[in-house]
C-alpha cells in the first residue's frame, strides 16, 4: 500500500507531460478497481484520467479555437461529457472528428460513418472512418489546437490508435499542436505478441508493435512521435495531460463501454486474444450479448455450448446470422495476463475443413504471415511464443524512454 504522505506528494508533483521530457514512473501499488485503496488508513482516491485533470489544460485553451476527436469515452469522473465540459467553460470548439463507430459510439464495426452534426450541441462532426482517415488541411483551418482524448484498449489492431497516427500526421502538417487526454490503458500489464512486419502495415496495424503494446494512448503517441513513425518522419507539437493516481501495477475498469462489441471488463481482457478469430471462419460472438467471449462456428465440433448470431445493437449483419455455431463460453473464464494462442490452435485443430479456416485478413490482424504457418504446421504454443520472444525484448527497450506511469 502507498503511504498517506507519498501520495499527498504525487499530487503536488504532478505536471504536463510533453514529448520532451524524460519518461516518469509512478509508485507501486495493487488495485482491483480504478480507486487505490489504503484500508490501513481508511483512505480512498479515485483514478482521475487526464480529462478531469482539467486544471492543466483549460489555461491551455483561453482564445483558441478547439479541434475535438473524441467518442462517447471522452467522459469526465462526473460522467459529463468532453465536449459539453468544454462548452460549459466557454471554449470554442470548432469541431468535433470522431474515429471508428462515430462520434457517439453506435456505429458497427467497419461500418461507414458519414459527416454530420451533432444533434444536442450543433457542432459539425468530421468523420476519421472510411475514406477520410486524415483530417484534410481545409477540414483544419481556422483550428488553433487539436485536442485527442479516446479509451484505447491497448490492441494493436484496435483502430483508435490508428486514428491517433493520422491526427499527429495531420497536426503535424499544418503546425497545430496537439493535446491529449490520457487515459488508463486496462490491459497495460500485458505486452505480448508478434511485431508488425512492415510489409503488413494496414489500418488494423500501423507500427511495427506487439499485438499487445502495454502502453496508454498518450505513451503511444510519444513513440509515434519520438520513433518519427509518422510520414516524411514529420513530428506534432505534443503535450500529453497525464492521469492522476494511475500506475502500470493498477486494473482499471472502463466506465464506458469502448466500442459497440467491448461491453464489459471480460471483453476488453479477452479482445486480443479472440479478436485474431476476426481472420478466420470463426464467430467471436458478435450478434450475441457476449461479444469477444466466446467463439464458435458451424464447421467446429458440436458441443454442449451453442449460440446462434442474430441482428443487434452491435452488428446488424452478423458472421453466421440465424446458423447455430458451436465453440466455447468464455464469459466467466479467469482474467488473461498474455494474448491467449490456445482457443485459436484448437479451433483450427478440430475444424472440419483446415483449407477454409483462414482467410487473408488473418495476415493484417497478426501482422505477419508466420503466425498462420506456424499453426498450419502445428507448432506448439511455447515454441510460437519463443519465436516471439526477441522482438518483445527490443520493443520493451525501445518503450522505456516513453513511459509517463
Amino acid at each position: 500500500m502507498i503511504p498517506f504522505l507519498r501520495i499527498s506528494i504525487s499530487f503536488i508533483f504532478l505536471t504536463i507531460i510533453s514529448t520532451s521530457c524524460s519518461a516518469r514512473k509512478t509508485n507501486d501499488s495493487e488495485n482491483i478497481k480504478p480507486t487505490l485503496e489504503n484500508t490501513k488508513n481508511n483512505l480512498t482516491i479515485e483514478i482521475k484520467t487526464g480529462a478531469d485533470n482539467y486544471n492543466h489544460y483549460l489555461p491551455l485553451f483561453k482564445d483558441k479555437k478547439i479541434g475535438v476527436v473524441t467518442n462517447q469515452t471522452g467522459i469526465l469522473s462526473n460522467k459529463t461529457h468532453l465536449v459539453d465540459y468544454l462548452l460549459e467553460k466557454n471554449i470554442a470548439i470548432q469541431k468535433i472528428f470522431a474515429p471508428e463507430h462515430g462520434f457517439r459510439g453506435t456505429a458497427d464495426a467497419g461500418e461507414h460513418v458519414v459527416d454530420g452534426k451533432d444533434s444536442k450541441t450543433g457542432l459539425s462532426i468530421i468523420s476519421l472512418y472510411g475514406d477520410n482517415k486524415k483530417p484534410k488541411p481545409e477540414q483544419l483551418a481556422g483550428i488553433d489546437i487539436m485536442v485527442f482524448d479516446l479509451q484505447d484498449v491497448g490492441a494493436r489492431f484496435y483502430t483508435y490508435i490508428s486514428s491517433l497516427h493520422y491526427i499527429m500526421e495531420a497536426s503535424a502538417e499544418n503546425n497545430i499542436p496537439l493535446l491529449i487526454l490520457d487515459r488508463p490503458n486496462p490491459n497495460v500489464s500485458i505486452v505480448d505478441g508478434p511485431i508488425l512486419e512492415t510489409a503488413n502495415t494496414s489500418f488494423v496495424g500501423m507500427h511495427p508493435i506487439p499485438l499487445l503494446h502495454g502502453m496508454t494512448i498518450g505513451e503511444y503517441a510519444q513513440m509515434i512521435n519520438g520513433e518519427k513513425w509518422l510520414k516524411n518522419e514529420v513530428q506534432c507539437k505534443l503535450t500529453v495531460i497525464p492521469c492522476i493516481n494511475y500506475n502500470r501495477k493498477m486494473n482499471y475498469s472502463l466506465p464506458v463501454k469502448p466500442s459497440p462489441n467491448l461491453p464489459n471488463d471480460q471483453a476488453v481482457n479477452l479482445y486480443a486474444s479472440l479478436c485474431l478469430f476476426e481472420g478466420t471462419n470463426v464467430s467471436v460472438g458478435r450478434g450475441t450479448e457476449k461479444q469477444f467471449q466466446i467463439y464458435g462456428s458451424p464447421y467446429l465440433p458440436k458441443s454442449d455450448f451453442n449460440f446462434i448470431p442474430k441482428p443487434n445493437f452491435g452488428a446488424q449483419n452478423p458472421v453466421y446470422k440465424g446458423i447455430e455455431c458451436y465453440g466455447e463460453d468464455l464469459s466467466t473464464a479467469k482474467k488473461v495476463n498474455r494474448l491467449e494462442l490456445n482457443w485459436l490452435i484448437k479451433a483450427y485443430q478440430t475444424t472440419t475443413d483446415k483449407s477454409k479456416f483462414f482467410n487473408p485478413f488473418f495476415t493484417k490482424l497478426a501482422g505477419t504471415k508466420k503466425l498462420q504457418e506456424q499453426i498450419e504446421a502445428g507448432t506448439s504454443e511455447d515454441k510460437i511464443r519463443e519465436s516471439w520472444k526477441k522482438g518483445l525484448i527490443d520493443f520493451k527497450e525501445m518503450r522505456l524512454k516513453y513511459l509517463i506511469y
